[in-house]
């Protein structure tokens, strides 16, 4: 029972973390209120590749709805604030604040699409030095706001979101950087959908440059999102593999000591179903006694993690952990039920009786 609670353990851990690491690149987009996201043709996917007019904003609305379509723009900074230590990395969402992607506030007062100078930022930007009141300046187009709010959950590409109204977009893209030479306006790179799929064709027959996918597909777009869940999910199918082995051979040797017991038994004419499945009960047991103890023990853990650390376990992933789990050592443990099918009673009284 300990080898498979620290076994579970691992497991559980491993997977919260890959579960964590995902959140903290994804959530921004994850937690947004569409199911389609309408890009440019040739833009794979990506958001920062893509560039949207508000001709082709218009159209999207005329199908879906204005209040079913809004329009976000994407720009990666790095922003320096009036403390003369603090530097982060950013993403900057330009977004309606009238729209559906606005941000909820959860500390201080949100802005309007009429306020100038003002952002809410994601509150992981507190662990840079940032609070409210403080003025934060965008280092690529020299404009400086101040953070009226904070948000939670919002982070894209493992850099913390600050939203922005379309009025400080276009002072943003049109500032002069430091070529010298003023910036092209580009309104905005996607066009965030709450549609059907019949809206859905209806919008990419209109418009020739657009694309519409899913929010699995923009989220799956989300540069070193898809290599850095791949790796960590080859992490979790060996641990996986190497729990299955590792328990299976541990009952095996188990039963071959008990070799003895079930020739007895098999020779007092005890039924192999039920010897089958008194190995499996006792795998089950066991598999699901550690299970609950790991648990408790990830969870106690999670509480001592430093916030900066991505971890999350939500109920769905551990629910399916652990059935994977339960599955793995079940499906190890009929390596037993095999041995015990082969006992030969005669034999193995033979060997008792030795």
């Amino acid at each position: 029972m300990v080898i498979m609670l620290l076994v579970s353990f691992l497991v559980l851990f491993v997977t919260g973390l890959a579960r964590g690491l995902a959140y903290a690149n994804i959530s921004a987009v994850e937690n947004m209120p569409a199911n389609y996201f309408a890009v440019q043709k040739d833009a794979d996917h990506t958001f920062r590749r893509s560039q949207l007019n508000e001709t082709e904003l218009a159209a999207v609305r005329s199908v879906a709805g204005n209040q079913n379509a809004a329009p976000l723009a994407v720009q990666m900074s790095t922003i320096t604030a009036d403390q003369a230590d603090v530097k982060a990395d950013i993403t900057f969402f330009a977004v309606d604040m009238d729209g559906m992607l606005a941000p909820k506030v959860s500390q201080g007062n949100g802005i309007t699409n009429e306020t100038q100078g003002s952002v809410i930022a994601d509150s992981k930007l507190k662990e840079s030095g940032v609070t409210l009141g403080s003025s934060i300046k965008d280092q690529a187009s020299g404009l400086t706001f101040k953070v009226a709010g904070f948000t939670k959950d919002s982070s894209y590409s493992h850099t913390p979101v600050v939203y922005i109204n379309t009025l400080d977009w276009k002072a943003m893209r049109q500032g002069t950087g430091q070529s010298g030479r003023v910036a092209e306006a580009v309104p905005y790179n996607v066009i965030a959908l709450k549609a059907t799929s019949a809206q859905v064709s209806e919008i990419m027959g209109r418009l020739d440059n657009v694309e519409v996918i899913t929010q699995n597909q923009a989220i799956a777009s989300i540069p070193g999102y898809s290599a850095e869940q791949n790796s960590l999910l080859m992490m979790i199918v060996f641990l996986f593999v190497i729990a299955a082995f590792v328990l299976a051979v541990f009952f095996y040797v188990i039963t071959i000591q008990k070799t003895s017991q079930f020739g007895i038994l098999k020779a007092m004419g005890t039924k192999m179903s039920y010897l089958a499945w008194s190995v499996v009960g006792q795998v089950l047991i066991l598999s699901v006694a550690s299970l609950a103890v790991s648990l408790l023990l990830t969870l106690g853990m999670n509480m001592g993690l430093p916030d900066s650390m991505p971890f999350q376990l939500e109920g769905r992933t551990i629910l399916l952990t652990c059935v994977l789990f339960v599955g793995m050592s079940l499906l190890g443990s009929l390596i037993s039920v095999a041995r015990v099918a082969k006992v030969d009673a005669l034999e193995a009284i033979g060997r008792a009786g030795a």
